[in-house]
């Protein structure tokens, strides 16, 4: 199993960007979905976004048109483009393998990177 090193948060004033990445351990070629969740104080792990190899992607209807997931095989990254950010994007930001497009995650979890969106 691969382990998951994300990178990549931060402090944004509202209607900044983010990128965020995901480091897997070893080839994420053959692990066919992969996605990112987040957890906000005091609430449950969303998942915000997934994407298959063959580049077929879902967002949460919170983010659609505002973050972009993505994925280099090459070098067994994920990554999540960030843009409008609002101030309840706050969270701690995770990637995990997924059993589909829509969940569940099947991997263990990593440290998580930390996006706080306030001016």
């Amino acid at each position: 199993q691969v382990q998951l090193v994300e990178s990549g948060g931060g402090l944004v004033q509202p209607g900044g960007s983010l990128r965020l990445s995901c480091a897997a351990s070893g080839s994420i070629f053959s692990i066919n979905v992969m996605g990112w969740y987040r957890q906000a104080p005091g609430k449950e792990r969303e998942l915000v976004a997934g994407i298959t190899t063959a580049g077929s992607t879902k967002y949460a209807d919170s983010v659609k048109g505002r973050f972009t997931i993505s994925r280099d095989n090459g070098k067994n990254t994920v990554y999540l483009q960030m843009n409008s950010l609002k101030p309840e994007d706050t969270a701690v930001y995770y990637c995990n393998q997924l059993w589909t497009l829509v969940g569940p995650a099947e991997g263990s979890w990593g440290q998580g990177t930390h996006v706080t969106v306030s001016s």
